[in-house]
Parts: C-alpha cells; sequence; structure tokens
C-alpha cells in the first residue's frame, strides 16, 4: 500500500491548515478541520511518525535579515563521476547560503538556490565558496528581480482509502 492510500479527508485538512500555519494549536488545529481535539492530536502525531511531517519551521524574511538578493545557479562538474557528484552534494550540505539544491537534468546538473547581502557578497561567495569546490566545471547565475510565489508547501493531493 502506497503513501496515498493511508490518507484520508481529515489527514489531508490537518496536513493543508499546518502548511499554511504550524503554529496552530491543537485546539486551533481541531476546529479548522471539524474534529475533537484528542483525535486531532493523534492524528497529527501519526502524520509526523509516518513521515508526512518531516519537521516544524519559522519562515523567516529573508530582506529583514540581511539577504537582499536571491540566485538561482545551474553547476555543472567537470565529469559525472559518482565520485565527484557525491563530493559536490556533500559540499553543498554544509554552506548556509545554499538553502536548496536540485539535481537537474539537461544541460547542468545541480540548482541551488542561494541567498546573499548584495552583489559583492555574492562575488564573494562564487570566489570563497563555489570556485573552492574542485569539481565545478561551470556555473550559470540568474538573479530573482522579484519574488512572485513561494508557498513553502506542497500540494497535497486528494486520495481515499481502499
Amino acid at each position: 500500500m502506497n503513501n496515498e492510500e493511508k490518507l484520508d479527508d481529515i489527514d489531508i485538512k490537518i496536513l493543508r491548515q499546518l502548511q499554511r500555519d504550524a503554529h496552530l494549536t491543537v485546539k486551533e488545529l481541531a476546529a479548522r478541520v471539524h474534529l475533537s481535539p484528542s483525535p486531532t492530536f493523534e492524528r497529527q502525531k501519526r502524520l509526523e511518525r509516518e513521515g508526512y511531517i518531516e519537521r516544524y519551521m519559522a519562515v523567516v524574511n529573508s530582506e529583514k535579515v540581511g539577504n537582499g538578493i536571491i540566485v538561482l545557479c545551474n553547476i555543472r562538474l567537470k565529469q559525472h563521476t559518482q565520485k565527484l557528484i557525491q563530493e559536490f552534494m556533500d559540499a553543498v550540505q554544509q554552506i548556509d547560503e545554499i538553502t536548496e539544491c536540485f539535481n537537474t537534468s539537461g544541460d547542468f546538473d545541480f540548482l541551488i538556490k542561494v541567498y546573499a547581502r548584495d552583489m559583492k557578497a555574492y562575488q564573494q561567495f562564487m570566489l570563497n565558496t563555489l570556485g573552492t569546490i574542485e569539481c565545478v566545471g561551470s556555473l550559470h547565475s540568474v538573479f530573482v528581480i522579484g519574488e512572485i510565489k513561494n508557498t513553502r508547501g506542497v500540494p497535497v493531493v486528494e486520495t481515499r482509502r481502499e
């Protein structure tokens, strides 16, 4: 049985509500999903245990903490060996400025999302951080002019138990 089959309508409502506001109390969440607090709490704990809810976190305003620019950077490795791919993936885990990293198809191997204070800070990041990762062959930076949508959530699809 796949994971989606385990979700009923109440589970889906709980996931959607918590993605909108993970700061809800159990009582508030219960009212929004039309269930009493005790079963709501049990369902939420089950969703956590089963890995549907991976973690809770605050969404921080990047500009207020000094990150004025967002850069999407395509990375091409020098070679496609298991060793170099793993080396890059390990390096990315240690770099705070990189908040997201995707292994991609096409002309580039990875896409990273980088936050920086300004252009000069990004230049230093490219030279002193990305530039020190030996397996990086080339990169292509795209500067975000404006963020139109970022829900920071994932779609929770309607499924039915069988």
